[in-house]
């Protein structure tokens, strides 16, 4: 049995439970309710209960993450993050869905449409492989502009989080 049960008042609480999944992440998450929990416990706290965390110095999720599917290198960056990689959840299949759903349901239609979705194996492959040693900073921009080049990503994905009257200016 999964952890969702645990979680499941927030979820309610929150107005997730019943939510219909994003147009698409839909076949892509095999438990959506357990990976909206491990959302929540795992990531929720520091990204925002709907992937928005300004004015947190995170980058925001909500319609952006999915832009990070462009690129086999941005795609493997996901999972190769220190709190992801090293992430309590030791079911890879759970956090397989975890990821989907960050991209395909945070993302909303920033994910490119034929992009797969996080597997199993992909994630035992990547998870092995944590980022431990580079600055995340660093890393995160060159993944970004390579979204910009390649795949068309709005430049605004260079901030942590846009410029929107509900989120304040990113700091310098």
């Amino acid at each position: 049995m999964g952890r969702s049960h645990l979680i499941l008042p927030l979820l309610i609480g929150a107005g997730l439970a019943g939510a219909a999944l994003a147009a698409g992440s839909a076949g892509k998450i095999a438990d959506p309710v357990q990976a909206r929990s491990d959302y929540l416990e795992n990531c929720g706290g520091c990204h925002g209960i709907n992937g928005t965390s300004a004015p947190a110095l995170l980058p925001v999720l909500r319609d952006r993450s999915g832009y990070f599917l462009c690129t086999p290198k941005a795609r493997a960056y996901l999972i190769r993050l220190p709190n992801v990689a090293h992430s309590r959840i030791t079911d890879n299949a759970e956090l397989a869905d975890l990821i989907n759903y960050v991209v395909f349901d945070l993302g909303g239609t920033s994910a490119p449409r034929d992009a797969p979705p996080f597997t199993a194996e992909e994630v035992t492959r990547e998870r092995s492989h944590p980022l431990v040693s580079v600055s995340l900073r660093a890393m995160r921009a060159e993944m970004v502009e390579a979204a910009i080049r390649s795949c068309g990503a709005p430049k605004s994905l260079r901030q942590l989080y846009p410029p929107k009257p509900d989120y304040p200016a990113n700091p310098s």
